[in-house]
């Protein structure tokens, strides 16, 4: 007998993901966490359900959707922004809410905290510790919270190592990293290194390097984040913020669990990313090359 016989409740949880109309599939990061959800609530007979809108009006009505025909019994939140109502909307529907970030709701939710302001901190150091005082991040949006953490890291890094530091917003598409690659490099004096705020748009940019010339890592080093599949299969091999993203997921998994089964579910602290050096990160030319 499955948990809907049994309880009369769904047995899904949703994810909304707010993408570009020019973003083709789900990105990386969203995949792992999926994947990750799955392994601890497919174990209980749950599924997640996603579903892919435009813009926040979109995901607003998919949540009253859902919860009018009983399609789900939980949500996972991410790509929080200030004065953020999803989480109190998602429960007065009656459906439990787990957040992926700060929570930023006006009442207690239970969440899984990542440190974007740390983890920006550490990459930025790595960068300046490798000698570059001049230093590229391509953003995502920056109205989300965590985007705004790691402007703030950003920074704040770069005043501290005494570099000059420049931010481009992208949309996590690999084409905007591309585009915002271009625009860096295109300034009277580029940077010599380059942090971005996901894989897709670091690969869009390692992409750029190489129709413009720029040999990377010993002219261009640049960073990513997450450390999917595609930093790895790279050529060169992106050196990136690497966390367990899987773990992410197993997280957010255990704690709507957690709701849906009548428990407390604590918030988490997620581990903080580090450094993973590899092929696209060097110190900066010397003025004489």
């Amino acid at each position: 007998m499955s948990i809907h016989e049994r309880t009369g409740r769904p047995t899904s949880v949703g994810l909304v993901l707010r993408r570009s109309p020019r973003t083709l599939g789900i990105d990386p990061f969203y995949s792992e966490i999926i994947a990750g959800m799955e392994g601890v609530l497919g174990e209980q007979g749950y599924s997640v359900l996603l579903q892919v809108v435009p813009d926040r009006d979109a995901e607003l009505e998919t949540y009253d959707r859902w919860a009018k025909l009983g399609t789900v019994a939980g949500v996972l939140l991410g790509d929080l922004i200030d004065h953020d109502v999803r989480a109190d909307r998602i429960r007065s529907l009656g459906l439990a809410a787990v957040v992926l970030g700060e929570p930023a709701s006006s009442e207690p939710v239970t969440s899984v905290r990542v440190d974007n302001y740390g983890a920006m901190l550490d990459a930025v150091r790595a960068l300046t510790s490798l000698g570059h005082r001049r230093i590229g991040r391509v953003s995502g949006p920056l109205g989300l919270l965590h985007s705004k953490s790691r402007s703030s890291a950003f920074d704040s890094a770069v005043s501290e190592a005494g570099a000059e530091g420049t931010t481009v917003e992208g949309d996590y598409t690999e084409a905007s990293g591309a585009d915002g690659t271009r625009a860096l490099l295109a300034a009277e004096t580029p940077p010599t290194a380059i942090v971005y705020d996901n894989d897709m748009m670091a690969v869009g940019g390692l992409s750029v390097a190489h129709e413009l010339g720029i040999p990377v890592p010993d002219r261009l080093s640049l960073l990513a984040w997450d450390d999917s599949t595609f930093c790895r299969l790279a050529s060169p091999p992106l050196s990136a913020m690497s966390h367990d993203v899987h773990e992410l997921g197993e997280l957010a998994g255990a704690a709507l669990l957690a709701l849906l089964e009548g428990k407390e579910a604590p918030s988490r602290e997620a581990p903080l990313p580090h450094f993973i050096p590899r092929g696209t990160t060097a110190p900066p030319p010397s003025r004489g090359d």
